[in-house]
């Protein structure tokens, strides 16, 4: 028994000193590790070997950290950092000069610049709502013949469209004649018999007028005094046939549409310009279209009017540009991109490239560079935008230099190294 416990003694005593002996091994090898880490890192102008580590992070960016030298579960170095490299407690970030370099790291000085911008927009090629006409009848009849027959055509103002026969015309007709035949019968007739007979003759002739007989049929009927079985009827505009309801030998109703007529010499572009670019436009603003349909042409026009409604859908506003169209090849429903010009300002701002801003939601922040190698984040304000360039109100002066490329990997880089510290303390 007791050579037993004797045996069992020794085993123990022997375990802690191959403990510590392992514990010296690896304490030394931790000390001649640093020192090649320490003088492989990047040299910024002072003694590698004299540069601090503060601690050795995990090389793929996981929240653990070490004292010592150590590889991770794929063997991997931990990366150390250096005293001078660590973000400052104001925020300033520290960073060598080398990966300065490989991040590409870019500046910018801040300067009065004079914004000016260009919007730009979709929208659509639309006829002039001021030029659509519909052709329609004020009397019951039946087309006889039909001479604009086919959608799309061209017709001229006072052209014949179609011959209608209309027994309220024929009436009309030759309630008129009667009239003035009387009229002319009581030549010899007292005064008031005489304006009678008159009024009764013109009162018929009102009659074709209100129901738009064309006023040359009308002078043939007073000239001949022949009744006509079917009467024209004409487009009241010259334009484009955009629909054709009209059938040959089809009954027209008061009131039934025959013919929807547009004038195109004039067109509108109607574009939807986003909420916070509508503030920078005005009515006759001048503006220049393109269309996919037509490409290496330009058309110029001017701002018309702004629509007071916003979609909800697309937050976009309707702006309507005018157009003129003499070879008729703006065509409605071609799609359009619209691009105004705008100035911001009319006076010289301070102001940044947009690639400087960073933005985290509840704030706005530029880098500025402070030395070789040294950042200091800024809370900036923001005002109007163009050509690429922010107008700064508040944060900047005159003069300083900001970081315009790599500041996302800088502030990343700086984020990291935060956390980083708060896991190793």
């Amino acid at each position: 028994m007791k050579r037993f416990l004797r045996t069992i003694l020794a085993m123990l005593v022997g375990s802690v000193l191959l403990t510590a002996v392992a514990q010296a091994v690896e304490e030394h090898a931790g000390h001649n590790t640093a020192a090649p880490v320490a003088q492989q890192s990047p040299a910024t102008g002072q003694d590698k070997a004299a540069r601090k580590i503060l601690y050795y992070r995990n090389p793929m960016g996981l929240a653990d950290t070490s004292p010592i030298p150590k590889k991770d579960s794929m063997g991997m170095d931990y990366i150390p950092v250096y005293a001078d490299d660590a973000s400052r407690e104001d925020g300033t970030v520290r960073i060598s000069l080398d990966k300065v370099q490989k991040m590409g790291v870019k500046t910018e000085v801040v300067a009065l610049r004079a914004l000016a911008r260009s919007i730009r927009a979709v929208g659509t090629v639309q006829v002039d709502e001021r030029k659509r006409q519909v052709v329609t009848l004020k009397y019951e009849g039946w087309i006889e013949k039909l001479h604009a027959n086919a959608t799309g055509l061209a017709v001229r103002k006072g052209e014949s469209l179609l011959e209608i026969y209309s027994p309220a015309l024929v009436l009309a007709q030759q309630e008129y004649v009667t009239a003035a035949q009387a009229e002319r019968s009581l030549q010899e007739a007292d005064a008031e018999t005489q304006a009678t007979a008159h009024a009764l003759a013109e009162s018929a002739l009102m009659r074709l007028r209100n129901w738009d007989i064309a006023e040359d049929q009308i002078k043939r009927l007073r000239k001949t005094g022949h009744v006509e079985r079917t009467l024209s009827v004409r487009s009241p505009m010259s334009g484009i046939i955009l629909e054709k309801a009209a059938v040959q030998g089809m009954r027209i109703m008061p009131g039934e549409m025959l013919y929807r007529l547009a004038d195109l010499t004039t067109v509108w572009v109607v574009a939807d310009v986003f909420e916070q670019d509508i503030g920078a436009v005005r009515t006759g603003q001048s503006a220049e279209v393109t269309l996919n349909a037509l490409p290496g042409k330009t058309f110029s026009g001017q701002v018309a009017f702004i629509y007071p409604t916003l979609s909800a859908e697309t937050r976009t506003v309707p702006v309507r540009i005018e157009l003129a169209n003499p070879d008729g090849v703006l065509r409605p429903a071609l799609y359009a991109t619209v691009y105004l010009a705008s100035s911001t300002s009319t006076a010289p701002v301070l102001a940044v490239p947009d690639s400087a801003i960073l933005d985290s939601g509840s704030r706005l922040a530029v880098l500025v560079e402070r030395g070789e190698g040294l950042f200091e984040p800024r809370t900036i304000k923001t005002g109007g935008r163009g050509d690429g360039y922010v107008e700064i109100l508040n944060g900047l002066k005159e003069g300083e230099k900001v970081v315009v490329r790599a500041n996302f990997l800088i502030d990343a880089e700086a984020n990291l190294r935060a956390a980083l510290g708060h896991f190793s303390h």
